[in-house]
């Protein structure tokens, strides 16, 4: 295999790049920042007499990102303006959690060290921005340099204030019409092995369950063109990692934040592993309804 030495580039030096393009690129593919399954809400979204935040991202759990954006190295400014424009947006919509967001091409120890004293109080994640030039190409990589610390673990009794409901059709168009049925397929089994009053509730962000009109999301489901994502919400232990391991089955991560397995199922997987996913669904129905 042949080595290619990569040229990393500062993007606040290059004449032809500014922060529009950087935020675009953003914009169009979120999943590039690794805060999971997030959608756009809005761009420079205008604060009262506090100027405009850069993107304002939101996750399935209703939980919202405010993110700020700056070439080069961060600095006291960007620091005071991000966590300010979360302020604002929490103090203005406090039905949804908010995230602050610092993106920068450099953070230093010294303001890594400032970011960290206020991860104590304040849910923030700074994200480190990468710029790799190769031939008349560039390619942006994203590094969590910080995680927060503060946010509480979202609570899956408690459904969020404000759901987002959608239909069938539009996870149909969204995945295909052929994944949305593995779904179906999964929900067979929980007929057949747990409770026959369990259906299939469409949200925006995934497909959850309610059981006799109450939400009783012990798995969700995301459909994708080719498969289908299961998270079934269960403590993390070493014992499950070596058992989905030894099933060959596609392990994608474990949430720690949300509490639950992301494991990706094509057709094929459901009816290899039937037995092992019954199980899976029984555990997963019993650590959350108990």
């Amino acid at each position: 295999m042949q080595y290619i030495k990569l040229d990393k580039i500062n993007l606040k030096n290059d004449p032809t790049i500014n922060e529009k393009w950087v935020q675009s690129i953003i914009a169009n593919d979120p999943s590039i920042l690794g805060l999971g399954d997030i959608l756009l809400k809005d761009m420079e979204r205008k604060q009262p007499r506090a100027g405009r935040l850069d993107l304002l991202f939101q996750d399935e759990n209703n939980r919202r990102y405010c993110v700020e954006l700056q070439l080069g190295k961060t600095d006291e400014s960007h620091i005071i303006r991000t966590i300010e424009y979360w302020d604002l947006e929490k103090k203005r919509y406090p039905q949804y959690e908010h995230v602050a967001v610092i993106i920068a091409e450099d953070i230093t120890s010294r303001f890594l060290n400032v970011i960290s004293l206020f991860n104590s109080h304040i849910p923030i994640i700074a994200i480190q921005m990468n710029a790799i030039k190769l031939d008349n190409q560039i390619g942006l990589q994203f590094v969590t340099v910080l995680d927060e610390t503060a946010l509480q673990n979202y609570n899956d009794d408690e459904e969020p204030e404000l759901q987002i409901s959608v239909d069938r059709s539009y996870w149909e168009e969204k995945a295909t019409k052929g994944t949305v049925t593995l779904a179906d397929k999964l929900l067979a089994l929980i007929h057949e092995h747990i409770d026959k009053n369990i259906n299939l509730k469409y949200n925006k962000f995934y497909i959850g369950l309610e059981r006799k009109g109450l939400i009783n999301n012990f798995i969700t489901f995301k459909p994708r063109k080719m498969n289908i994502i299961i998270q079934p919400k269960l403590e993390r232990n070493s014992a499950y990692d070596t058992i989905i391991e030894n099933t060959g089955l596609d392990f994608l991560d474990y949430d720690t934040r949300g509490g639950r397995y992301r494991i990706k199922l094509t057709e094929n997987d459901i009816e290899e592993h039937e037995e092992f996913l019954v199980q899976l669904l029984k555990d997963a129905d019993k650590y959350y309804n108990n």
